[in-house]
C-alpha cells in the first residue's frame, strides 16, 4: 500500500474516457465554429491571414474526433497542445490568467491534453479494441 503507481482499474478507465470525451467534444465544437465564413473576420482582427481559416478549423475538428473515439490519441493531443500553446502565447499573449481576456481555459485544456499524452487513450477506446495500433501512436 505504500507504492504510488497508478493501477489499471475500472474507475481509472472510466475517468480517462470521461476526460477524452469532454476534451474531444470541446475541440469538435471549437473547430466546427471555425468553419463558419464569419470567423475569417475575427482572424484578421487577431492579425492572422484569413486564408488559414480552414486549417484552423480542421486542426481542431479532426483531432477532437480522434480523441473522442480513442484513435491516435497521443498524436492528436500533441497537435492540440501545440495549438493551445499558440493560443496562449499569440492570441492571449500570456498577459493575464483570469479576467475577460484571460487564458485560463486554454491553460486548463493544455493541462488535460498533457494528461492524455502521458496516459494514452485508456482501455475504453477503439485503439484498445483494434490492438493493431502501436502503443506510441495510441
Amino acid at each position: 500500500m505504500t507504492d504510488a503507481e497508478i493501477r489499471p482499474n475500472k474507475f481509472f478507465d472510466i475517468s480517462l474516457f470521461g476526460l477524452r470525451l469532454a476534451i474531444g467534444v470541446a475541440f469538435i465544437a471549437f473547430g466546427y465554429v471555425k468553419f463558419d465564413p464569419s470567423f475569417a473576420s475575427s482572424l484578421s482582427q487577431m492579425g492572422l491571414p484569413t486564408g488559414l481559416q480552414d486549417l484552423f478549423a480542421v486542426e481542431e475538428f479532426v483531432p477532437g474526433i480522434l480523441i473522442t473515439v480513442g484513435v491516435l490519441t497521443r498524436i492528436s493531443a500533441s497537435v492540440l497542445s501545440a495549438v493551445m500553446l499558440g493560443v496562449i502565447f499569440y492570441i492571449y499573449k500570456a498577459s493575464q490568467f483570469m479576467g475577460p481576456n484571460g487564458a485560463e481555459l486554454p491553460v486548463i485544456l493544455l493541462a488535460a491534453l498533457l494528461v492524455m499524452i502521458t496516459t494514452g487513450p485508456g482501455r475504453i477506446s477503439i485503439s484498445q479494441v483494434a490492438k493493431k495500433i502501436p502503443r506510441f501512436m495510441q
